[in-house]
């Protein structure tokens, strides 16, 4: 089973581009990357697909650093033409793996760039410290993460769900189902082995393995790459802890009632949030752009995936019978796939957005996320509650220049003019949590559309 992902567009982009350089393929295992590319293939007269966890792969790269050599040796393995070397892909999976061949692709992006290299890797910045020379400004990104709640859709063949979504603004009689569906994305998450199983016919419990063999072989690699014992047992109470702190921001030092240092906790969140298992979510103090994040403040914990999360908290068999989530455990959930949503449309570079927070002695005010959209700061809630509830939203439009509000929850759409307590009037959009893939939109629809 292949799944249609968002991703494709960028990669014919690199594909039909001029100035096309090698591609590297970020991501966290099991994301998808190798089915990805393995498709893409189809587009490509031949294709060299290498496995780089294999010795004798490897091999191919150790013994020279000519790359016209790797390259006849691979059409000699492969038997294929040399004729259409313009019309063939090179797929280097597990890079990672390999040193040396990461090292080598400044070499064919200088001596062969009439060939179509893609690489993919996880762990990534691990692999980094043993290449000798990384080839900077002679490869180029691509970020893939868990299916979104568009692609989650489009795997399940709901064509018409689809032309709603898409639909700004969105229809009050497409609400119900698009919830319902939402809710059941909400529960499994979006790991493409999950939903190719859901397909399928599996039952939630027939998935407790799968998700438990993922998360399994995230510690354990991440485990392999750590530098020392202190590490290695750092890295194993993160692991295990940090999904009872989602709802919270968190302090490095004694992080789950542990005896680890905050020096210690740091480094291992780091790693664990460039490798994107785990991200630090920063918040930022200003109400205008550029959003920029105060690392000295405590960030928020992003899971890479809900469904990975709902199984390692045990709740997913009580999320089944809830028709609006938004206020399940404790309200954490919705901001963690509004994050999620976001983060899986960006596949230039691996930006997390922020949250805001208020700069005032002693305050506790805080937005949920905010989004730029013409030029303006937009801040948005996420949370059920009525929009004359929205303390810190008020705070922030009472501070800033606009007059743009967005409320995340798990209503229906609309739009209203209301006003902050000390009188202020603004523009409140209320946007159902199933639209997390098209935020950017109604943002642009909302300040383009909308005026005090």
């Amino acid at each position: 089973m292949v799944f249609k992902r968002h991703l494709v567009e960028k990669l014919k982009e690199w594909k039909s581009s001029t100035e096309r350089k090698p591609l590297i393929l970020r991501g966290a295992r099991q994301v998808g990357k190798t089915t990805l590319i393995t498709e893409f293939s189809k587009f490509y007269r031949q294709k060299i697909i290498i496995n780089l966890e294999e010795t004798d792969n490897r091999k191919i790269f150790d013994q020279t650093d000519d790359v016209h050599q790797i390259l006849e040796n691979l059409f000699f393995i492969n038997g294929l033409n040399s004729g259409y070397i313009e019309d063939t892909l090179l797929f280097l999976d597990e890079i990672q793996e390999a040193p040396k061949a990461i090292q080598l692709l400044r070499y064919f992006f200088e001596y062969l760039p009439q060939l179509h290299v893609i690489a993919a890797g996880s762990l990534l910045e691990f692999a980094l410290k043993d290449v000798k020379s990384f080839p900077v400004g002679r490869v180029e990104f691509l970020y893939i993460h868990p299916l979104n709640f568009t692609e989650y859709l489009m795997a399940n063949e709901k064509e018409m769900a689809i032309k709603q979504l898409n639909h700004i603004p969105i229809k009050s009689f497409a609400h119900n189902e698009l919830m319902r569906i939402f809710n059941r994305y909400l529960i499994i998450g979006g790991m493409p082995e999950i939903i190719k199983k859901e397909i399928q016919g599996k039952m939630l419990g027939d998935l407790v393995k799968t998700y438990e063999g993922i998360w399994m072989t995230y510690a354990n690699d991440f485990e392999k790459y750590a530098s020392n014992n202190t590490i290695k047992s750092v890295s194993r109470h993160l692991m295990s802890n940090t999904p009872y702190f989602i709802d919270q921001r968190i302090k490095f030092q004694n992080f789950g009632k542990s005896d680890y240092k905050s020096r210690e906790v740091s480094q291992v969140f780091r790693r664990l949030s460039e490798s994107q298992i785990i991200r630090l979510v920063y918040p930022t103090t200003s109400v205008e752009p550029p959003i920029i994040p105060d690392y000295r403040k405590s960030p928020k914990l992003q899971f890479l995936d809900i469904g990975i999360l709902n199984h390692l908290l045990e709740i997913q068999g009580q999320m089944l019978s809830i028709e609006d989530l938004s206020g399940f455990y404790r309200g954490s959930l919705i901001p963690q796939i509004i994050f999620q949503e976001l983060i899986s449309m960006n596949h230039l570079t691996n930006h997390i957005p922020k949250f805001w927070v208020r700069t005032k002695n002693q305050s506790s005010s805080e937005v949920d996320l905010v989004q730029i959209a013409h030029g303006k700061m937009i801040p948005i809630e996420i949370k059920s509650g009525k929009s004359g509830k929205l303390k810190s939203l008020h705070q922030f439009i009472e501070a800033c220049d606009h007059p743009y509000a967005m409320r995340i929850y798990g209503g229906e759409f609309f739009i209203e003019k209301t006003q902050t307590p000390k009188g202020k009037p603004f523009l409140l959009m209320s946007l159902p949590y199933y639209l997390g893939t098209k935020l950017h939109d109604y943002l642009s629809y909302f300040v383009q559309n909308y005026n005090i």
